[in-house]
């Protein structure tokens, strides 16, 4: 997977191009796709390309996509996984064909067609453990071996798999296996599993069946039995594809379904593979799936991170068969690109110091207005209060500046922004030497951020005014991982940044954001981009960092 020019049109692929000539040349009545997860744990940023691509095909060409849940492994499955995908897919702005389907509601119909192979002398059962199947498959230079039962009458075949799904027989004890070809170079062809026996409940069928199809034997006749015509799948897929044709070649299906490939999404500094994931929760190294550090939609949606940024960014992305790496700075790009359009301006403190304006009346409110997108008039406007004592970012003071340093200093003038010009006059410490407050003065005529006299004014930092702010806590976020490729050298757990999550309390935000709700980003001003968190209470916000004003990522390229 490669990206496109970040500017760039969309671009055209072989599969939109794939689907064209099938619909063009009458291969193809009615569009069909689907997105198939399984429901072991959340979806990530790399099904969204998936799931852009499933339902765009379809709603570009005038048809359906289904989504289906590949439940056939009841060890890993959850129904709260199967309520997580749906949610996602809902978020992520696609609406599915009809209900929610599942692999297990055709378990009935799967099995029928197990018979019809083992009667047709396309499949038997294997007595061989799983070790040894795997030790007389063979290898890539080498054929495999016969299993000492795959000359089993069907007679004898079909009386052992209906005592399997009897439960007649413990895990592990025989499987189902596909008579193929033990010495095809394509190793899927070597008699492959169809089905194995696993006494475990299943989050929909409960006890009813001890025997589940492999994924490959459900895959491709869900397909069929459904009606898909371009069943989509990433390139470790390709592979399969010759399975998948001779099952639908050798069973009676209703469709003929036709596979084709695309190179799954890969994006450097991210952990995609649902493995580690899983780890990644069950080890305690994130707080759970929506954690905002992780590449999961529920993480990236608790983030901040809108819906739409997600689309345009996989709409960027060159959908082919070649394999690549795109740098995780293209989808900060669209983010910052999506967001600079629609989040409104704030102004937020999150390391708090001190200015009182002595100069300024006590007691006295002046409410200014302030623009809520000073690209966007339709936005309109807010009334900001400033009193004589506000909040400034730390940083924003040096008691002994830098040349290029355009912020408050003893002595230096700058401008509140929609406030006033300032001149600082005095630094007070504690008894440890610690900066605690700023004395300043203030030019009553400047209202506005604007010097009657022309004089020019070069720094412009923002406030909040100290008797109306609003307490909050917000939650900085940097990469969880530490390299471009996590585990490329090792355990990937090494590679984890520790302090990827810094937690800041007692910021100030302005009297406007006592009452926000909801995932809606907001720009803090000078500062990036924030999202309210659901840990927020009555009067005690969480914000969370969507993501930086800047490129976070230069100086990580600068060094490789």
């Amino acid at each position: 997977m490669t990206a496109q020019d970040p500017a760039g049109a969309t671009p055209s692929h072989a599969i939109r191009e794939q689907i064209r000539s099938d619909v063009e040349l009458g291969r193809t009545e009615e569009v069909v796709t689907r997105f198939p997860p399984e429901p072991n744990g959340h979806l990530h940023i790399g099904h969204a390309l998936s799931i852009c691509l499933n339902f765009g095909m379809a709603a570009e060409f005038s048809g359906r996509c289904n989504l289906r849940f590949d439940d056939t492994n009841p060890l890993r499955e959850d129904q709260a996984y199967i309520d997580a995908i749906q949610r996602d897919v809902a978020w992520l702005g696609f609406s599915w064909s009809g209900e929610a389907r599942y692999a297990s509601d055709y378990f009935e119909q799967l099995y029928a067609w197990a018979q019809h192979l083992i009667d047709t002398g396309h499949a038997y059962v294997d007595d061989l453990s799983a070790e040894d199947i795997r030790a007389w498959r063979g290898t890539l230079t080498e054929p495999g071996r016969d299993s000492p039962w795959r000359n089993r009458s069907a007679d004898e075949s079909l009386a052992l798999f209906r005592r399997m799904r009897d439960g007649d027989f413990p895990d592990g004890a025989r499987v189902l296996r596909a008579r193929i070809d033990m010495a095809s170079g394509n190793i899927n062809l070597r008699d492959p599993v169809l089905y194995r026996i696993l006494h475990a409940e299943h989050p929909r069928t409960g006890r009813r069946w001890c025997i589940y199809p492999t994924y490959d034997f459900a895959h491709g006749q869900s397909d069929a039995i459904e009606g898909v015509s371009h069943s989509l799948c990433t390139l470790e897929f390709a592979d399969h594809r010759p399975l998948y044709d001779w099952l639908l070649e050798h069973l009676p299906v209703p469709s003929r379904p036709r596979q084709y490939e695309f190179a799954k999404l890969a994006l450097s500094h991210t952990i995609l593979s649902k493995r580690r994931l899983t780890r990644l929760v069950e080890d305690g190294h994130v707080q759970d799936w929506d954690d905002p550090r992780l590449a999961t939609l529920s993480g990236l949606r608790r983030r901040g991170v809108p819906p739409a940024a997600l689309r345009e960014f996989v709409s960027r992305l060159a959908v082919s068969r070649n394999e690549g790496v795109v740098d995780i700075a293209m989808f900060e790009h669209v983010l910052r690109d999506t967001l600079n359009r629609s989040a409104e301006r704030r102004m937020a403190v999150l390391r708090p110091l001190k200015v009182v304006i002595e100069s300024f009346e006590e007691g006295r409110t002046d409410w200014l207005e302030a623009a809520n997108h000073p690209a966007d008039p339709d936005a309109g406007t807010r009334q900001v209060p400033f009193s004589r004592e506000v909040w400034i970012e730390r940083d924003d003071f040096m008691e002994d500046p830098p040349r290029r340093f355009h912020r408050l200093a003893p002595g230096r003038e700058v401008r509140l922004r929609y406030g006033y010009l300032i001149t600082c006059t005095e630094v007070v410490r504690d008894a440890s030497g610690n900066v605690t407050e700023l004395r300043c003065r203030h030019d009553p005529a400047s209202r506005g951020g604007t010097a009657p006299d022309g004089r020019k004014v070069r720094g412009t930092i923002h406030w909040v005014s100290a008797a109306h702010a609003v307490d909050a806590e917000v939650r900085l976020y940097g990469p969880l991982v530490t390299t471009a490729t996590p585990g490329a050298t090792g355990d990937f757990v090494d590679d984890l940044d520790r302090a990827s999550l810094e937690i800041l309390r007692g910021c100030k935000l302005e009297p406007v954001l006592a009452g926000a709700s909801g995932p809606v980003p907001v720009q803090f001003e000078r500062l990036g981009y924030f999202s309210i968190d659901p840990d927020s209470a009555p009067g005690a916000p969480v914000y969370n960092q969507t993501v930086s004003l800047r490129d976070s990522w230069a100086k990580d390229r600068a060094k490789s």
